[in-house]
């Protein structure tokens, strides 16, 4: 392990530490390379130099898409709106919230709305994007949009889901009990619902 930089005193016996002066430079991207694709993903390999010289290789999902958004919807001021759906990739049915893709000409608030009109049955008059959220940023270039929908009003859109999503009411005041429920895996939906509880409280601006 590199000793540690001492940058500045804080206070009177609290020392400010950095690590590698040079990782205030990005890496240079020296050449990437298609590695291959499916309908959703292509893997990429991306040949990168580090400040310090130092060359590397790295691999990375990238979208095919025009990224994402998960949708907060609020049914009152106090009651968000998650949907169980089931997750191939863990072979279980998770509690979250309703999110997607963003179709090609859509707006991040029109792709949003549609979203929530397949998934959850209802449109909203007021959305906001309130930050973003990425999922693996070691090797993913996902993005996804966290969207705050106010003022519900019911519309339902057809969609791809395979069946019908249950849609589960949850008190703001409540958000800490999904912490410890085995169902709630799906780290940008309890990062979202904590990012809008914060906004909504005036404690959080994007």
């Amino acid at each position: 392990m590199c000793d540690p930089i001492v940058v500045g005193k804080i206070g009177r016996s609290h020392w400010h530490t950095r690590y590698n002066a040079t990782m205030s430079t990005l890496p240079r991207i020296l050449a990437t390379r298609s590695v291959q694709s499916s309908r959703f993903l292509h893997v990429e390999q991306v040949d990168l130099e580090f400040a310090n010289g130092v060359r590397r290789t790295y691999e990375r999902l990238g979208g095919t898409y025009f990224g994402a958004a998960i949708i907060v919807a609020m049914m009152d001021a106090e009651t968000v709106l998650l949907v169980r759906e089931y997750g191939v990739g863990l072979q279980r049915y998770e509690l979250g919230l309703p999110k997607g893709r963003i179709e090609r000409g859509e707006t991040i608030r029109e792709g949003a709305n549609r979203e929530l009109k397949e998934e959850v049955g209802y449109g909203a008059k007021q959305l906001s994007v309130i930050g973003k959220l990425s999922l693996s940023p070691a090797y993913m270039t996902h993005m996804t949009h966290v969207v705050l929908a106010q003022d519900l009003f019911a519309e339902r859109l057809p969609g791809d889901e395979p069946e019908e999503l249950e849609v589960v009411p949850w008190k703001l005041d409540r958000l800490h009990e999904l912490l410890g429920r085995e169902d709630v895996s799906e780290g940008r939906s309890l990062a979202a619902l904590f990012m809008a509880r914060e906004y909504l409280a005036g404690r959080y601006q994007p």
